[in-house]
């Protein structure tokens, strides 16, 4: 039987920071992943944006995550020997004078109040705009680089055949300290974690291409995030309500009608994705050993800052596995210890 440290369930954003921080560590790792094409992190477009809400707030914890995000992106490219994290301005087109003004009104130091204009004659900006400095992350590029270089297993974990035992779990072949999900949107239908208030919901997106290029991500009602050669990722829709997880006409209308009020010039859409995005009550990522169980894991709930969130939140919960590091209480699934008796 092959013994590893730990056994991850799930290789999205949370799955991957996951195992590469564990690996920073020394620690022996095996991963599995089942692969569904409707995975929020195969949809997403890794935006990291350091504000939120019409206020323009500067997100949770973002002087400290952002950093960490950083950092470990980079070390990430020259392990993987991959291009994917880029700084960008986040050109935001306002859609009211009120708009306008709440953005001077509330400064922050990662904001550019009176930009120089861009964009004259392709977009429709009678307020104008502003500037937000944000970055993404190529997740296409990053989730298959590390499924190779880390062996990612693809296939679902079994879960009848895995035994909790006095020193941990065995699995088929193999035998751990603790099996860890990070399983995403399957996380309501796993038996130790399902008590657990998630918060599911559907988005869509469109790869557009238009007749023309940048660097930056623009807004206006739709997010469009550039992906070279004139191709955009257009989105994203959210829905509490669905049937399904395929891609709907309402919201392709829905993403095509905000692409007319937001551009002067055509566009082609090339391809409509759909997907299911975890999150948790409190927007905040679950992260931690079961209270009862501690052989079982989950590390979760990253929601829509997950590319900035997650290498920080990662960290915690590695630092409390290794050496016992107290996990910071808004991350710690001890604060849903009642749901999870």
């Amino acid at each position: 039987m092959e013994t590893v440290d730990y056994i991850l369930v799930g290789q999205g954003v949370a799955g991957t920071l996951l195992a590469w921080e564990m690996r920073q560590e020394g620690l022996r790792i095996a991963q599995f992943d089942d692969g569904r094409a409707d995975a929020a992190s195969r949809l997403a477009a890794g935006i990291i944006n350091p504000v939120s809400g019409r206020k323009f707030e500067v997100a949770w914890q973002y002087d400290v995550v952002y950093p960490r995000a950083k950092a470990t992106y980079r070390a990430m490219e020259a392990a993987l020997g991959i291009s994917v994290f880029t700084e960008r301005d986040i050109w935001n087109v306002w859609t009211s004078a009120q708009m306008r003004a709440a953005f001077a009104q509330h400064p922050t130091p990662y904001s550019v109040v009176s930009p120089a204009p861009r964009y004259e004659g392709l977009l429709e900006a009678p307020f104008g705009a502003g500037i937000v400095k944000g970055a993404n992350v190529d997740l296409g590029t990053l989730l298959p680089a590390w499924a190779a270089h880390a062996g990612v297993r693809r296939e679902t974990l079994d879960i009848p055949l895995l035994q909790l035992t006095d020193k941990g779990v065995e699995y088929k072949d193999l035998q751990a300290k603790a099996v860890i999900f990070c399983e995403g949107v399957a996380s309501p239908q796993n038996p130790w974690f399902g008590k657990l208030r998630f918060l599911p919901n559907k988005g869509e997106a469109l790869i557009v291409r238009l007749p023309f290029d940048t660097t930056d991500i623009i807004k206006k009602g739709v997010t469009l995030v550039p992906l070279g050669d004139r191709t955009f990722w257009a989105g994203a829709t959210f829905s509490w309500d669905y049937p399904d997880t395929s891609p709907t006409p309402e919201a392709r209308a829905h993403i095509e009608s905000q692409l007319r009020q937001l551009l002067k010039t055509d566009f082609e859409v090339i391809d409509h994705k759909a997907a299911v995005r975890p999150s948790g009550p409190d927007r905040r990522p679950m992260a931690g050993l079961h209270p009862k169980f501690p052989q079982v894991g989950i590390f979760n709930g990253m929601g829509s800052k997950g590319c900035s969130l997650a290498p920080w939140a990662a960290a915690q919960f590695v630092k409390n596995l290794v050496n016992g590091a107290e996990m910071p209480p808004e991350i710690d699934i001890t604060r849903f210890f009642n749901a999870l008796r």
